[in-house]
């Protein structure tokens, strides 16, 4: 029986079934892999996003991340096992590969006391070197004089002691650990925006609560998510998992690799469902003339009737409507309606400021949030689409010290607007010299551990490749416990280049702007530096940057701080209320700071050192400041030796580093 006589002979509900056979192999076999779709970013805990290298056993599938990587959702919070010990995670940095991570007990024992070091043995993890050790002795047969954490819950009798400390080198100095039964070292991340002094009055289950980081090692995901994709394993190998099947790299890019890897999987489905569609149709236009003709269309089913499809270029990661809600490769699509009623129609009474960029409103969502809402200005910005792709690249940065961009509106609203986390406590030049200042209410060691987490949010943008670009203390926010969050962090990059107008701030903003920028027109890391330099000093002096109503030559802070510093007179400089004559302490480290910010003002962009090496200074000025807090032994001429160290970077021959030794010698002479 040849095919038209099977066709003419077959009953309309057959030709159904055969068709859905059909339909649904070539469907399957288009597809091929459902992977994509079993990868897809889950959210645990209390908002945690979830995605490779982690993965959430029961909701996705063991490729969509590394084995040792599960992370485990209870009680509103995210939990992960380093070594059979229970963590909680507190956060995770996809951008720079680390976690912030709390041990479990510090949460539900009333006496948390871990008895052994962490172990990341045969793991992809490592502590990262920005932990600091907080050492627990446990049943020791006496105190030290050293000042320590009391951990009288953890010792067995009244004759023996449990107690902890940080700079464990320092405490040995005087004592032995030998009178103790065990020593475990409890890894903390002192820069979570903890006041560094105030840790002492803490104990050590709000320390150990504090969490610390951890690095891990892996393929590079972003550039998978970037192209729409979701990384994954396959046969313990990482891929990016696509719409239309796996790929090695990126979605974007199939390379001769993929094409010999994959094409033996596709090759024989795609024929066969190809196969398929053109036998389907054969029979469909056959069946549909003969029962046209016999019948009508009464035995057709309802499914091949012709229906009104709508034309566009349809995504599974953006919605067209620009009045819904949606997300745009992750990235939250606010509507613009939804924004025009968190701020009462932009009301000029919501105002927070007004940028280079746009002006900022406070808002607030239908879901309680409060947020700042920033309206970019419509001639600043060229290509809509590559304002989209630059958001995704903003909004995947996260850091403690960044302000969070909760989303953007769509590219089909008609205007381009962001959204970030509202910080309630205004700018570090609020509290300098602007609205909030007022005499002695931002002490030294507030201004310090500000600069330190200015200097650590900078550090983490210049290692993922974004440079600031107006870094300033307008751009400086403090949360209600003093704490940063830098905005406006890589915001140039939406908008050309070629921007001339300064005082607009797409290349910066005038007192803080990198002079040799101005003249080889190259903007660098090194331009950031320039300009953290200059906040520097602000927090030294407590004044603008810019003031025209000081002498000429002192009109821009960076020229008044140079000159100052090569003239020995840094005390006209400083803020009278810091106590920088009265209080020794606070001159060694002011002292010290000012020479850091003289070395990010020279003219010559390779004498500066980097933001890492400013973060790690400034770390070493506020710790060694406070193991001689600790220990009130080390000799202030031997202090100041080690706060100011030979640095790697040059300094002209009146640099601060001469005027400091011979304003200590001074000092020690009186």
């Amino acid at each position: 029986m040849d095919l038209q006589n099977l066709i003419m002979s077959s009953k309309p509900f057959h030709i159904y079934i055969f068709f859905i056979i059909f339909f649904t192999l070539a469907k399957h076999t288009l597809s091929l892999d459902n992977k994509f779709q079993a990868c897809m970013p889950r959210t645990c805990g209390d908002g945690l996003n979830i995605s490779y290298p982690f993965w959430i056993p029961h909701e996705q599938e063991s490729f969509c991340g590394l084995p040792s990587f599960e992370v485990i959702c209870r009680e509103r919070n995210s939990f992960f096992s380093i070594s059979n010990v229970e963590y909680i995670i507190k956060d995770i940095f996809y951008a720079n590969y680390s976690l912030l991570v709390a041990n479990a007990a510090a949460y539900k024992d009333t006496c948390p006391a871990p008895l052994h070091n962490i172990s990341t043995h045969r793991t992809q993890l490592d502590l990262s070197s920005d932990n600091s050790d907080f050492s627990i002795f446990y049943n020791c047969t006496s105190l030290p004089d050293y000042s320590i954490f009391k951990i009288e819950c953890a010792s067995n009798s009244s004759h023996l002691h449990s107690f902890a400390v940080f700079h464990k080198e320092v405490l040995e100095l005087n004592y032995s650990s030998e009178s103790c039964q065990s020593l475990v070292d409890v890894p903390v991340d002192v820069q979570s925006g903890v006041n560094f002094t105030s840790l002492l009055e803490m104990n050590h289950t709000e320390i150990m609560k504090m969490g610390f980081l951890l690095n891990w090692s892996g393929h590079n995901c972003s550039t998978c998510q970037m192209s729409g994709g979701r990384c994954g394993l396959d046969n313990d190998k990482f891929v990016c998992f696509c719409q239309g099947g796996p790929h090695y790299k990126t979605c974007n890019d199939v390379t001769a690799k993929e094409k010999t890897n994959w094409g033996r999987k596709i090759g024989i489905g795609v024929g066969a469902a190809i196969g398929g569609v053109i036998i389907t149709c054969i029979i469909f236009f056959i069946c549909q003339k003969r029962y046209k003709k016999k019948y009508g269309l009464q035995y057709m089913p309802s499914s091949f009737q012709s229906r009104n499809i709508s034309s566009g270029h349809p995504s599974s990661t953006t919605t067209d409507d620009p009045e819904m809600g949606s997300k745009y490769f992750g990235v939250h699509l606010f509507t613009y309606t939804e924004l025009e009623e968190a701020t009462n129609n932009f009301d000029s009474h919501k105002e927070l400021g007004d940028g280079g960029f746009g002006i900022v409103y406070y808002g607030k969502l239908r879901d309680g949030r409060a947020v700042a809402v920033k309206r970019l200005y419509e001639n600043n910005y060229k290509r809509v689409e590559q304002f989209m792709n630059e958001v995704v690249i903003l909004t995947r940065l996260r850091h403690r010290h960044l302000v969070s961009l909760y989303g953007s509106t769509s590219r089909h609203s008609r205007e381009l607007v962001l959204v970030y986390e509202y910080v309630p406590n205004g700018t570090v030049a609020d509290h300098l010299h602007g609205e909030r200042a007022k005499p002695g209410a931002l002490p030294w060691p507030t201004r310090l551990n500000i600069a330190i987490e200015t200097a650590s949010a900078l550090t983490y943008l210049h290692a993922s490749a974004i440079i600031h670009r107006d870094v300033k203390t307008n751009n400086i926010l403090l949360d209600d416990n003093f704490c940063v969050k830098v905005a406006d962090f890589g915001l140039s990059r939406l908008f050309p280049t070629d921007v001339t107008h300064v005082s607009t701030a797409p290349q910066g903003t005038p007192g803080y702007v990198d002079p040799e920028y101005h003249e080889c027109y190259q903007l660098t890391e090194k331009s950031d530096v320039f300009s953290f330099g200059v906040v520097l000093i602000e927090l030294i002096s407590s004044m603008p940057a810019v003031d025209i109503t000081r002498h000429r030559h002192e009109i821009n802070l960076s020229n008044m701080a140079v000159n100052k510093i090569q003239n020995k007179t840094l005390h006209e400089l400083v803020d009278k209320t810091l106590g920088f004559e009265s209080d020794s302490k606070v001159k060694r480290t002011i002292t010290a700071v000012a020479e850091l910010a003289f070395q990010c003002l020279q003219h010559d962009k390779e004498s500066r050192p980097s933001m890492a090496e400013l973060l790690e200074e400034l770390n070493d000025i506020r710790e060694k400041e406070y193991i001689k807090h600790k220990t009130e032994e080390v000799d202030v001429s031997a202090d100041d030796a080690a706060l100011l160290k030979t640095h790697s970077h040059p300094l002209s021959p009146d640099s601060a580093l001469n005027w400091i030794a011979s304003s200590t010698t001074s000092t020690h002479s009186t």
